[in-house]
């Protein structure tokens, strides 16, 4: 679906400019939910920009189910199969009506007033936001504004959906409702995600992550497997391991058992719990 071939990215002409990606091989499969790590200036936004054309490559290619981003006639096709959130979802509200808004892009794909009308519900029921289709978008919460956002693009019917730190500007409750959405959208929509976060426990809701280290990826694979390096080795990256993991050092640190079910569990807090209680003789029912 994605692919990176030995890509390569400088936002300066200059020849002596140091590339923000560098020599970047990746291969994107089709439904996967992918997630993009790596400390503040690695390429993360760099590397989201580039699968919809908002960038293109110094050199190298990147090609989207089959179309090479360079060229000019498959920038359009391009972007209307990749739609694309920005952190601060008010760069993206266009309209002061929740439905309006929602509609914005398929009016202007020339779409018929029924099938805009469609797309429209289908959206906002998608994101949890049907109720709100008649309220004034200055009127949501945070977390609404990103989900109306989210809306906004899936209107388009995306075959790929790419989030640049959705939940950056939300507090917890607004963090976990979008990122729940986006699980959703991923499982029931099959539409492949691809995720650049600076929240931990979110990659481990991914299939796969990519932890850039200055332009390269460093890291290409399951989180598990990640960050069962250890913390010296996140560290690299200017990470921090996710609370769950800390928890199982912990859990190992005193003898209980953390074999890789566990690991595997990390992702889920209830089941982690579950599997900690059983793996210590107890009932979690009963305690």
């Amino acid at each position: 679906m994605i692919e990176f071939k030995n890509v390569n990215f400088r936002y300066s002409h200059n020849e002596g400019t140091p590339y923000i990606i560098s020599n970047l091989n990746i291969d994107i499969y089709d439904g996967e939910f992918i997630g993009i790590l790596g400390a503040n200036g690695s390429g993360k936004s760099t590397m989201a920009k580039m699968i919809n054309c908002l960038l293109v490559p110094a050199s190298g290619r990147v090609v989207i189910n089959g179309l090479d981003s360079s060229v000019e006639e498959n920038m359009l096709p391009i972007r209307r199969k990749v739609g694309f959130v920005f952190q601060n979802p008010e760069n993206q509200i266009v309209g002061t009506i929740v439905e309006n808004d929602v509609a914005f892009a398929p009016e202007n794909l020339g779409l018929p007033p029924e099938i805009i009308e469609e797309r429209v519900t289908f959206a906002l029921d998608a994101v949890g936001l049907l109720d709100k289709r008649n309220a004034m978008t200055a009127n949501l919460s945070g977390g609404q504004k990103q989900r109306l956002a989210i809306a906004g693009v899936l209107a388009m019917k995306p075959e790929i959906l790419v989030l640049d730190e959705p939940t950056a500007m939300l507090d917890a409750a607004g963090r976990e409702a979008v990122i729940n959405l986006i699980q959703k959208i991923n499982r029931e929509l099959k539409i492949t995600v691809v995720l650049v976060t600076h929240f931990m426990e979110h990659s481990l809701l991914c299939d796969r992550i990519i932890c850039l280290k200055e332009g390269n990826a460093e890291y290409f694979g399951r989180p598990a497997d990640f960050f069962k390096k250890g913390n010296d080795y996140v560290a690299e990256f200017n990470l921090k391991m996710p609370f769950s993991y800390l928890l199982l050092e912990k859990l190992t640190e005193a003898g209980l058992s953390a074999g890789d079910e566990m690991y595997s569990a990390a992702r889920d807090m209830d089941v982690l719990t579950e599997r900690i209680f059983k793996n210590s003789g107890r009932d979690v029912k009963k305690a």
